[in-house]
């Protein structure tokens, strides 16, 4: 049975812990360190259960040794890393880099930054020298052996469940050395064959482009801004009649607006999840055609300096929709739902585009809007919503108390999400007054809405329930406002926006046009399209 560590023992422990829990507290958020330091217990239950032979003892020894260095190794990459680049190692910074990067460039960008990569090396050299004093410490001072009890049986037995439990969640076991860099490197390479495919799409989707022979109109506006937001849900929007004040300064600016600032009422994606919903803006008609026209590539082609500026770390977003704008800037360096960098950060960026050089501009925004996990998009700080009307009507209609708090902090993030929203309008109006400006979401979220459920949903009608807000001079007719409008339709609708004439333009699809016609789509949840 596993024996408790005499007290001279102990210091052979502390050492050990020393030289892992450095690394992992320098390399990891406040809320993993716990959750790493569980994956790293399988090495010291080992130690706990010393052999009495020398030799197996130091098999023991060697074996716990290796596993604590993997740990370390991880810790101290992921240390510099953040120190250096504020990035995750499985940012599409690093792994564009990794993959867009050779043996002789590795040497120069080793030379470059010798001194933050000297500090890395002694950091872990010093951890693995306190690792291997430990582990010598051990190996002369074991734990001596103690008879069973039931009292250690279940307190080993607690730890082989809770490693077993950390082993069998994916959100834990994702963030373990050994599968995460294996996937990783699986990561750079699928980023080396994407890069090759992709760049051939984006060549052709050029090629097309200046096959249609788009160009501007009179009415080409000098500059336009289009907001694209994930996860929010029109209906929690107070702009849209919802009970709490979650758009103070979008109602502000509607307000002062003389009619110029649309609210389409009742728009509908027809996916709930990004990528998808994202091609079905971008690409024109069907996505999947053999040779389907980038709303992006048109613009470029008809003479936009087209900016896109994300608070996304997303490959494939970045790939296959940014990557074909003149300037990119994606912000954001760690992927995931965890990533906590706010969106207020782009306004900077979205300044510099507005006052840069080009006859005509189109400046892109992707912000993370309320995308799970909602509590991380908003600074810390805020007051919350809690305790009101909205709160006692979801406890009246069943929703337990984790779904009313979360729909606390989603309607916390989407009025901190108004105030950013409502500056993009405002500054683009400032440098640019006939400037166009458009917002919308990708999806929508299921926050309590219909089911004890919060997050993307795409079996329920909040999944999809998305706004779409336009600020142009010519004020808008409450009769263009007031039907029904489908995502994937959007696209001639920016065309028209854009003032670009093309040949693949259809005023039947173009909500803004007096022959827009509504066709209800084959959805896979909605059927009523005037909810």
């Amino acid at each position: 049975a596993p024996a408790f560590p005499r007290p001279q023992a102990w210091l052979g422990f502390v050492l050990c812990f020393l030289a892992v829990v450095f690394p992992v507290i320098s390399g990891f958020e406040e809320k993993r360190v716990v959750q790493i330091l569980v994956l790293v217990l399988p090495g010291f239950l080992l130690l706990l259960y010393p052999a009495a032979e020398v030799p197996r003892r130091l098999g023991q020894a060697l074996l716990a040794g290796l596993y604590f260095l993997i740990f370390i190794a991880d810790g101290i990459i992921r240390a510099f890393l953040f120190e250096v680049y504020a990035a995750a190692p499985n940012s599409a910074l690093v792994v564009s880099a990794v993959a867009n990067s050779n043996a002789v460039e590795a040497l120069e960008y080793s030379r470059t930054q010798a001194w933050p990569l000297s500090l890395s090396a002694l950091s872990a050299l010093a951890c693995a020298g306190t690792l291997a004093a430990g582990l010598c410490f051990w190996l002369h001072h074991p734990p001596a052996q103690a008879r069973i009890s039931k009292r250690r049986l279940a307190f080993f037995a607690l730890c082989l469940l809770l490693v077993g439990a950390a082993v069998a969640s994916k959100p834990w076991r994702r963030h373990h050395p050994v599968p995460f860099w294996v996937e990783w490197w699986q990561d750079v390479g699928r980023q080396r064959d994407q890069w090759a495919a992709l760049s051939d799409q984006r060549d052709l989707l050029l090629k097309i482009a200046r096959l249609g022979a788009p160009r501007l109109t009179a009415a080409a506006p000098s500059t336009a801004v289009l907001v694209i937001t994930d996860s929010v849900n029109r209906d929690n929007l107070a702009l849209y009649g919802y009970p709490r004040d979650t758009t103070p300064s979008l109602s502000a600016e509607m307000a002062a607006a003389e009619g110029r600032l649309g609210i389409f009422r009742h728009v509908w994606s027809l996916d709930a999840g990004t990528i998808p919903a994202l091609r079905r803006l971008f690409y024109i008609g069907q996505p999947d055609s053999a040779r389907p026209s980038h709303l992006l590539a048109l613009a470029r082609t008809a003479g936009y300096r087209v900016f896109w500026i994300g608070n996304h770390d997303d490959l494939a977003v970045e790939q296959e929709h940014a990557q074909l704008a003149d300037h990119v800037q994606m912000l954001n360096q760690t992927p995931g739902r965890s990533t906590s960098q706010l969106d207020g950060e782009l306004l900077g960026s979205l300044r510099e585009a507005l006052t840069a050089p080009g006859e005509r501009k189109l400046i892109v925004l992707h912000l993370l809007g309320a995308h799970p996990h909602y509590s991380l998009r908003y600074p810390d700080g805020t007051p919350r919503f809690a305790d009101d009307a909205v709160e006692h009507e979801l406890e009246a209609t069943g929703r337990p108390f984790w779904i009313r708090s979360l729909r606390n902090d989603y309607d916390t993030a989407l009025r901190y999400h108004d105030g950013i929203v409502a500056e993009t309008l405002r500054l683009t109006r400032m440098e640019h007054p006939s400037a166009v400006w458009i917002y919308l979401s990708d999806h929508g979220q299921e926050v309590g809405h219909s089911r004890n459920q919060a997050g993307h949903s795409p079996s329920t009608a909040a999944g999809y329930r998305i706004p779409l807000l336009i600020w142009r001079p010519e004020p808008f007719s409450a009769d263009l406002l007031s039907g029904p409008v489908r995502a994937d339709w959007i696209s001639h609708s920016l065309i028209s926006l854009l003032g670009i004439d093309w040949q693949g333009y259809l005023t039947s699809q173009d909500v803004l046009a007096p022959a827009y016609r509504w066709l209800p789509p084959d959805h896979p949840v909605v059927r009523n399209f005037m909810e």
